[in-house]
């Protein structure tokens, strides 16, 4: 029998909460991991103090397994080695890495070394073979996924391709994900768990702005689109979001929309600028990058994020609740 996500990563439900940068704090990745699932807070771009500091409200928020989501592409190779070093030193071993897209081999190796369990999110096959040849738990973005894309191919499609290429690997589904009948038809298609996203964004101890929450309660899968104008900081990818003023006029100005501050610290979100607007983010909002996935219809609320887990559970928790079609 292949093990669930659930035994792999040593927690009781199945499911695996996304470290969105700015919006998925320590509150929210603590939260959701005592409510037994996999909660991941954002590393995005922090390294040294800043991210020294976010470690520190991690680790004292929860003993059980939690993440730190850190994106290769974004920081660079030198400055991702930093950041990898300083979660091994700062953390204990319940605190496990999750990547947004792949790495390097030497960080891959040096991560499972110290004996911490890795979690890679890939949007191709090719890239799904090469972190479960690392031990990683693979999760599959499909393009149904809010935020930045990996790949082109559907969720299931991915997810049975990779599933049949790798029978034995933890494989975890992610994109278009809002409700337990879609997490089972994931399960369906080979997946051993799930990953959230924008059910997420909307959880009360989510970071993400007031007006960014209200707009995924509000939208349906037609609202979104898929474009690459919100390219500051992070170039070079599609992503899939709320429609808005600058996704359908991208010939505007660059010109600084809005203030924001990080662990502390204030910068200035000009327009076009991958920055997601969170509780401390001022200025034109409606403007900003709001990453947003085709599961937003099935998200109607802000709610605790112990009672998303909770309504998960039922599809999720166990061995039993996932080892229908197994081997």
């Amino acid at each position: 029998m292949r093990p669930t996500l659930a035994e792999v990563l040593g927690i009781r439900v199945s499911l695996l909460q996304s470290g969105m940068g700015g919006v998925a704090g320590p509150d929210l990745a603590c939260a959701v991991s005592e409510a037994g699932a996999g909660g991941c807070a954002g590393g995005y771009k922090l390294v040294d103090d800043p991210l020294s500091a976010m470690l520190e409200r991690l680790v004292a928020g929860t003993d059980r397994p939690v993440g730190v989501n850190l994106i290769p592409e974004v920081v660079g190779p030198d400055e991702l080695v930093r950041q990898v070093a300083q979660v091994l030193d700062r953390t204990p071993q319940h605190v496990y890495l999750s990547l947004f897209g792949m790495a390097d081999d030497a960080v891959l190796e040096r991560i499972t070394a110290a004996g911490r369990r890795l979690v890679v999110q890939v949007g191709t096959v090719e890239s799904g073979v090469r972190a479960a040849a690392h031990g990683a738990i693979v999760v599959a973005q499909g393009v149904e996924a809010g935020g930045h894309l990996l790949g082109t191919p559907n969720r299931n499609d991915l997810v049975a391709e990779l599933r049949a290429l790798l029978p034995a690997a933890c494989l975890v589904a992610a994109g278009g994900i809002g409700s337990p009948a879609q997490a089972a038809r994931a399960v369906a298609a080979g997946a051993d768990g799930v990953l959230l996203g924008t059910a997420f964004v909307v959880a009360r101890e989510s970071l993400a702005h007031p007006y960014f929450k209200t707009a995924v309660r509000a939208s349906g899968e037609a609202d979104t689109v898929i474009t690459d104008v919100y390219e500051i900081g992070w170039p070079g990818r599609r992503h899939r979001v709320i429609a808005t003023d600058v996704t359908r006029d991208p010939d505007q100005p660059k010109k600084f929309i809005g203030r924001t501050v990080v662990e502390g610290k204030p910068h200035v979100v000009p327009r076009f600028s991958a920055a997601t607007p969170t509780v401390s983010t001022t200025g034109r909002v409606e403007e900003m990058a709001l990453y947003c996935g085709l599961s937003c219809g099935a998200v109607s609320q802000e709610r605790p994020a112990a009672d998303i887990v909770a309504e998960f559970a039922h599809i999720l928790e166990g061995a039993d609740a996932l080892g229908g079609g197994k081997g």
